[in-house]
């Protein structure tokens, strides 16, 4: 009898050893971040998902969903999402988009923000930016020949009378390469110092556009079909364009190339603010990093070189242009208000 209750027991350890084995591990394992994080980034689909192989490697236990829109629609769902936020992270949105828009997010210095140049963030915590995007030309060679139209080299060139009906650029009160192109050139043309040479020069430009798109990534798409000339687009997507085998060269204007920040944000009264949080520790992380820079220009984080796949040249050997983004995020509802009050006749309907 006493030998039936002790395998009994003895049994009934062996069943239940597993269990606390289990239990044990996933404690250790599963021990980090978990549950949801609503996230809506401003990044091209195609590189996003290349991140986020990364971090679901890096954040096993987080649910990350993910919502893909360009700068100026991500501005305005967030806006009249307000009162009821349903993201919990902005993740590489424009910098001066974010900047003008301080009073629906909630400071937060991310694991290793002391790391990051003070030039790429907010002092309070409010957005810190993870790497840059930079305008280009997307100039279709074919169709160059077949007008016989000269390689373009700066913004000027595209005012001349033979590129009439042969350039696209993005609106920029829908795509943040659209509010680069059009900051860099009032900058340019003086408009701190009081000048409205950079509202005639865009009254020129402007004889030649066939449309302004939403997105800033469409006038390289469509210059790559042939359909137009000249796309004024961004860096990496002509050096994609080119990539995948289109008649594209990629042109970085003369003049000096606009370039924008993309940033990232914590949500006020997120959801799930813990979630978030650990998101964006890994977002500034020196792995993250190493995603975002196979497809960037730069990255924030010193001693990350950029390695992308696609022909980028170095950060080092285009001219940018010198930015003033705290000008930028200030100005820009106004900007964007006389431009569309300007332009809107060639915008591409929403």
């Amino acid at each position: 009898m006493n030998r039936k209750i002790l395998l009994v027991f003895l049994m009934a350890v062996l069943m239940l050893l597993p269990l606390s084995v289990f239990a044990n591990g996933s404690k250790e394992s599963g021990g980090g971040p978990s549950g949801d994080v609503v996230v809506y980034t401003a990044l091209e689909e195609d590189e996003t998902a290349d991140y986020l192989e990364i971090a679901k490697k890096e954040l096993p236990d987080l649910n990350i969903k993910w919502v893909r829109y360009s700068t100026g629609e991500l501005a305005a769902k967030i806006i009249a999402e307000k009162n009821n936020p349903q993201a919990d992270v902005i993740w590489g949105s424009a910098a001066t988009s974010i900047a003008s828009l301080t009073d629906l997010f909630e400071p937060y210095k991310a694991k290793g923000w002391d790391k990051i140049p003070a030039e790429f963030k907010d002092p309070d915590g409010y957005w810190t930016a993870v790497d840059m995007y930079v305008a280009a030309f997307c100039v279709n060679t074919d169709r160059l020949a077949k007008k016989g139209l000269a390689m373009p080299k700066s913004w000027a060139d595209l005012t001349k009378p033979e590129y009439a009906g042969e350039v696209i650029m993005p609106n920029p009160g829908s795509s943040g390469t659209g509010y680069l192109q059009v900051a860099s050139i009032l900058l340019w043309k003086g408009i701190k110092d009081g000048s409205n040479d950079g509202w005639d020069f865009l009254q020129k430009l402007h004889k030649n556009i066939v449309e302004y798109t939403n997105s800033g990534s469409a006038p390289a798409k469509i210059a790559s079909k042939g359909e137009i000339a000249v796309g004024a687009s961004f860096g990496y997507r002509v050096a994609k364009q080119k990539d995948s085998g289109y008649p594209v060269e990629l042109v970085f204007p003369a003049e000096g190339s606009g370039y924008e920040l993309e940033a990232n944000a914590l949500m006020k009264n997120a959801k799930h603010p813990e979630a978030a949080k650990a998101f964006l520790d890994w977002a500034i992380s020196k792995s993250a990093m190493e995603g975002y820079s196979k497809y960037k220009l730069m990255v924030t984080l010193p001693g990350v070189e950029s390695k992308s796949e696609i022909p980028l040249p170095a950060s080092k050997d285009v001219n940018l242009f010198p930015m003033d983004f705290d000008w930028a995020a200030k100005n820009k509802a106004a900007v964007v208000d006389k431009w569309t009050s300007l332009f809107q006749d060639k915008t591409k309907p929403e």
